[in-house]
């Protein structure tokens, strides 16, 4: 069976990983990578010289308007999407950074964690739903984080990191139960990858052991292999790169 496959924010890091890895796997004979400025994506926009079946999309996750047009695009080439990666995340940009204490939280970089974090992905799914709606095994993933776990948080900090991971993963959870009625073959899942040697992660590795500190290409291959191996009974988990299940 010739699959289709999407991920939303490919012009770097884990995103780009997951292009580069679809495109070596003879599952998916389209591939389809977002953007959102041409300028931080000349590694994607590159391969497309390369890659015959790799169409790059520009989309911005905050507009809608954009998200809708985009599907729209991938509507008109095909009917059915197998996988999609929702691959955005905003954890620091310049003078907006992880909050250490409550004297550092604004309102304004908390609605931008979650635009970016969480309500993206609710409104891919949204939108997704039309292409998710065939009989044939289909994954819906999110890449959330550890730390967005409410149960494993004993440490603190990182506030709007933190809660806007929390919400990505109660937006998919929820998700799960209308797709579960909607898109009966298709199983959503949030993905914890690790640490990994991205430029998010950058100005954080000091104090992580080398061994758990994950290149791209073996962070993209664990939870490739998650995504394979999950099952309708695990629609609305939440795992981390190993396959095992995190506490919400």
């Amino acid at each position: 069976m010739c699959q289709t496959a999407l991920v939303v924010g490919a012009s770097q890091g884990i995103g780009l990983g997951f292009v580069r890895q679809l495109l070596q796997d003879d599952r998916f004979e389209r591939v389809y990578g977002t953007y959102r400025r041409p300028e931080s994506a000349q590694g994607l926009l590159a391969l497309t010289a390369r890659q015959p079946r790799l169409t790059c999309l520009p989309m911005d996750v905050t507009d809608e308007d954009a998200i809708a047009a985009m599907i729209g695009q991938i509507q008109a080439h095909t009917l059915r999407l197998h996988r999609a990666v929702y691959c955005v995340g905003v954890l620091h940009d310049g003078e907006f950074q992880p909050e250490k204490s409550l004297r550092q939280v604004t309102g304004e970089n908390l609605l931008r964690s979650f635009q970016t974090n969480a309500v993206g992905a609710a409104l891919l799914a949204k939108h997704l739903m039309p292409l998710f709606k065939h009989d044939q095994p289909s994954v819906l993933a999110a890449i959330s984080a550890k730390v967005g776990s409410i149960g494993d948080n004993r440490l603190g900090g990182w506030y709007g990191y933190r809660a806007s991971k929390a919400a990505l993963n109660m937006l998919m959870k929820t998700t799960a139960l209308e797709y579960a009625r909607r898109c009966p073959q298709t199983t959503v899942a949030l993905l914890h990858p690790g640490t990994t040697d991205t430029r998010l992660s950058a100005p954080f590795q000091r104090g992580v052991p080398p061994e758990k500190l994950f290149s791209v290409e073996r962070t993209v291959a664990q939870l490739m292999t998650v995504m394979d191996g999950l099952t309708l009974a695990d629609s609305g988990e939440f795992f981390s790169w190993d396959g095992t299940r995190l506490p919400w």
